[in-house]
């Protein structure tokens, strides 16, 4: 009879696990210097994070397409501005492009 009180701790803990990771890529996205230039909501210099996840919502490619534009930078998606390579662990930009995506 133990068996579905291990299951409701391993659902628990998978909830707890996603909401660690959401907060880990939010302290990584304020540590990384990404808020120098965006918001999660509501335009700076560059899109806010909601507004990217629209326009890639339905692009199946888009975590390996923004993992490369983190490193290698970019410019013309979202106007003229350019943005400069950024100098993080592959880690770090799979987890902040993975966290950028579920913004909604």
């Amino acid at each position: 009879m133990k068996f579905p009180h291990l299951i409701v701790l391993g659902v628990a803990f998978l909830f707890s696990a996603g909401a660690f990771a959401g907060d880990d890529a939010e302290a990584l996205f304020k540590k990384s210097g990404c808020a120098a230039c965006h918001k999660v909501e509501g335009k700076s210099v560059g899109p806010s994070y909601k507004v990217v996840a629209a326009k890639y919502k339905d692009d199946r490619g888009a975590q390996a397409k923004l993992e490369a534009k983190l490193r290698s930078g970019g410019k013309g998606s979202f106007g003229t501005m350019p943005m400069p390579p950024q100098k993080i662990s592959d880690a770090d930009i799979k987890t902040l492009v993975s966290w950028v995506l579920s913004q909604k």
